[in-house]
């Protein structure tokens, strides 16, 4: 049991440390039967982004299909489009400046980024972002941060006022091998109703129809593909059932796999109805902007000698980026454990990386915020105050000093 609770712990830490249960099948031998859960079937092999949730037909994209990224790329010269249009401009007037922001998951760490947009509200020249998109834990800011400094004590809120009780109820050890995850999230779907109500929908909604994207990422198991949801599309859509698809979607991106219990989608295929499992968008990047396919917009505008305006990158790195250094324990679990967080380690840093080289080959200024060596409050359990509180503060004061973003990663 001890270190069935110390995986969890690590997991909520890392964000998405999968648990690695090397003794279970011995485990199981000489278990009684006990109830599994169910579940409808899931799309069929090859269908899944013909399938779908609300029947609004740009609620989500699939980017690693070329008619997903054709989509996602449709997607974002449309709300080009409409925001020319809001602003009584033509088509061929020069497109306004476009600040992108992308927020990476990070479990509490995302205290830092919370911290970071609250001081840049004070110190002034926080834009209006045309694009924000997040994952995990950056699932969670992405909207208050979408809507701007006006939500910015609600975010606060969200990473200095919640502790371990509004996230999870810990399962028994016998979780890891009769259900679908060693906690229960019910309590995180809770806190993020309290936040995500009718209110914030509409204001998403309104942002949407003047030209602007929110964009969530999670995981589809069962295809084992990315899925980036149209948030802003969803709210606008009037929809009845709008407002919980949402809060679901901000669940599944921030739902670990293996601490946390997945979320399933209701979906309609050709008639017939299916259930999708999500988790986590981490499983496939910690961070993401823009598809390659949407710098041809502005390839083409240039070729057409269409003017063309800045374009500022600004990625939110809920994490450090230096090795963490740690004692590992010589046993399986926390072997496997310390393998797994290096990956993870390994891919966030890739995240970084390859966003960094987009923006080059686009031309797009690129701006970089990350947790740095100097804050040093330990961490010893999940979702304590006595961490994120102090987290919060230090993103918020890098922010106030300006010293919050570098033009580059530091390798």
């Amino acid at each position: 049991m001890p270190q069935l609770q110390s995986v969890l712990r690590a997991a909520l830490l890392s964000r998405r440390r999968l648990l690695a249960f090397a003794a279970g099948a011995a485990m199981t031998a000489g278990l009684p039967g006990c109830s599994i859960p169910s579940r409808l079937a899931a799309v069929p092999r090859g269908h899944a982004s013909a399938a779908s949730v609300l029947g609004v037909p740009n609620e989500r994209f699939f980017p690693t299909e070329v008619s997903g990224q054709a989509a996602l790329e449709q997607e974002f010269v449309a709300a080009v489009e409409r925001q020319l249009m809001a602003r009584g401009l033509p088509q061929t007037a020069p497109l306004p400046e476009l600040d992108l922001l992308g927020i990476s998951g990070g479990g509490e760490n995302g205290a830092f980024g919370a911290g970071l947009l609250n001081g840049w509200t004070e110190i002034g020249g926080r834009p209006t972002f045309f694009l924000v998109t997040g994952i995990s834990t950056g699932a969670l800011s992405a909207p208050f941060a979408f809507l701007g400094g006006a939500w910015d004590a609600k975010l606060k809120s969200v990473y200095t006022d919640i502790t371990l009780a509004d996230v999870l109820v810990q399962r028994g050890y016998m979780a890891a091998i009769w259900n679908d995850a060693m906690a229960d999230n019910s309590p995180l779907f809770r806190t993020i109703s309290r936040y995500l109500d009718e209110e914030m929908l509409a204001e998403i909604a309104r942002s949407y129809a003047g030209g602007r994207l929110l964009l969530i990422g999670t995981s589809n198991l069962d295809a084992q593909m990315p899925v980036i949801w149209n948030i802003g599309a969803i709210a606008q859509s009037g929809h009845p059932g709008a407002l919980e698809t949402v809060r679901r979607i901000l669940l599944a991106s921030s739902a670990i796999p293996g601490a946390f219990a997945p979320v399933l989608f209701d979906a309609v295929l050709d008639g017939q109805r299916y259930q999708e499992l999500h988790v986590d968008g981490g499983a496939f990047a910690q961070v993401f902007l823009y598809p390659a396919s949407v710098s041809r917009f502005r390839r083409e505008r240039a070729a057409r000698r269409l003017p063309l305006a800045p374009v500022r990158a600004w990625v939110i790195r809920n994490s450090q980026l230096d090795p963490e250094w740690a004692l590992v324990d010589r046993r399986t679990i926390g072997i496997a454990g310390r393998a797994i967080t290096a990956m993870i380690s390994a891919s966030g840093l890739n995240d970084v990386l390859r966003i960094y080289a987009a923006a080059e080959r686009d031309k797009v200024d690129y701006n970089l915020a990350f947790i740095r060596r100097d804050f040093t409050v330990p961490y010893e359990e999940p979702f304590q105050q006595s961490y994120m509180r102090p987290l919060f503060e230090y993103g918020r004061q890098r922010a106030l000093r300006g010293d919050a973003w570098v033009k580059k990663p530091p390798f």
